[in-house]
């Protein structure tokens, strides 16, 4: 990787990157010597077809002595046909660097002079648009001399989290052959892009959110997800949903100890994660983020191919809008059957759901819409003050009423009750 430099240096910076070599991949054309040597007519009969192997047997046997590779073409295997030669190729281009990956690099500061140069001081920081990070700092120990045609090696690492341009920052002061005290800075660039996109979906049947996790690959590699956890907030408890393995059942022992990882494929290839989450306590959670309710977030870890290592931790997900009601009016106990000219009783409770002290109120009955219920004269007391109620508290009274027939000898009852500050 080359990078900006000064004229008149003796010292000069070199980086490369270090990173996992790839597989070398030799798609040769290969044949089979039966298809070469004889037609297909052959094959039609079968006593000839089964000898045919033991006759070319002692032509085609491998050996490892012969330098002139006459054999490199034949089609030995089945799996010569992959074009994996078991070779591996060091990389030939610093590459792509992704967010959440570790950034490891092999920088050699070399002196080109014919002379000697002493008390070099060495410096190596990482500039984004946030911040300045310092990966390396010789002050306290410089090195003492770099021969000439010699060179100092070192490697530095960095965790990428941040998206956008990056600069590897290299600086170096020292004494020259004239012992002259010069600075040499380089500046070598890189971008970071991102591997990997979340969407999220949640959707909240009854008691129950539902939160549907798509991890698309954006990467030019095969992604293996070691894991993606959802780390639920504060009264919420979370459970990945997965579809009945078979296979997984069957070796359940195995899948603990060895658990296999799942398949992203390069080139914007996806998989789905459900996640049921439930509220750990029976009140709602008051964690509210601009009118939302905090979920929690992901934690995502994978490797590449050849086991490269990366990490990545969403932001905090969001579910829908709490839209709690300050007071709320629930009828505990109703009494199933009324018996006409005695009293019976409504067990009701009232909630206060806010932060703050609220009251006095007042419970009443209203009228019916129904015109059969209309016949029904229900007796006592129509309006019930209630004392105030203090924050995140409730409180239980009770409503006493006695119903007269109206003429019908057989009806439903109705009460609707309504609340007032």
């Amino acid at each position: 990787m080359s990078g900006t430099q000064q004229s008149a240096h003796s010292l000069a910076f070199r980086v490369m990157r270090l990173c996992r070599p790839s597989l070398h991949v030799d798609t040769p054309l290969r044949f089979d010597p039966c298809d070469l040597l004889f037609g297909e007519d052959l094959f039609d009969d079968s006593v000839a077809a089964s000898q045919l192997p033991r006759l070319l047997q002692n032509h085609l046997n491998s050996d490892s002595s012969d330098l002139t590779y006459r054999s490199r073409f034949l089609l030995n295997h089945p799996s010569d046909s992959l074009g994996l030669p078991a070779l591996l190729v060091l990389p030939q281009s610093f590459g792509a660097i992704y967010l959440g990956e570790t950034f490891c690099s092999y920088i050699s500061i070399n002196n080109s002079s014919n002379f000697e140069v002493r008390d070099v001081i060495i410096k190596a920081e990482i500039q984004t648009e946030r911040q300045r990070i310092l990966l390396l700092d010789t002050s306290k120990s410089p090195v003492e001399s770099i021969r000439a045609g010699g060179r100092f090696d070192f490697i530095v690492e960095h965790d990428v989290k941040e998206l956008g341009a990056h600069t590897l920052v290299c600086t170096a002061l020292y004494n020259d052959g004239e012992n002259e005290r010069k600075y040499l800075p380089q500046f070598f660039k890189f971008m970071v892009a991102n591997p990997l996109s979340v969407r999220t979906k949640v959707r909240v049947v009854k008691d129950t959110t539902f939160l549907e996790a798509c991890i698309e690959n954006h990467t030019k590699s095969n992604l293996y997800m070691d894991q993606v956890e959802f780390e639920p907030a504060q009264h919420w408890t979370a459970t990945i949903l997965k579809v009945d393995d078979p296979l997984s059942e069957s070796n359940s022992l195995t899948s603990e100890l060895f658990k296999r990882p799942i398949l992203i494929r390069s080139g914007g290839g996806i998989h789905n994660y459900l996640y049921e989450l439930r509220s750990s306590t029976q009140e709602p959670p008051t964690v509210k983020v601009e009118g939302s309710n905090i979920l929690g977030k992901l934690q995502i870890t994978w490797r590449t191919n050849l086991g490269e290592p990366g990490r990545l931790q969403t932001q905090q997900i969001l579910g829908s809008p709490i839209a709690h009601k300050d007071v709320e009016l629930q009828a505990l106990e109703v009494p199933s059957v009324v018996i006409l000219e005695q009293p019976f009783s409504v067990r009701l409770n009232l909630t206060n759901q806010s932060d703050r002290l609220l009251g006095p109120f007042q419970v009443w009955l209203s009228p019916s819409d129904s015109l059969d219920e209309r016949a029904i004269m229900v007796n006592g007391l129509q309006t019930m003050p209630l004392t105030q109620v203090e924050a995140l508290s409730s409180s239980e009274f009770h409503l006493v009423r006695m119903v007269s027939d109206g003429g019908f000898p057989y009806y439903g009852l109705m009460l609707k009750c309504r609340l007032g500050l």
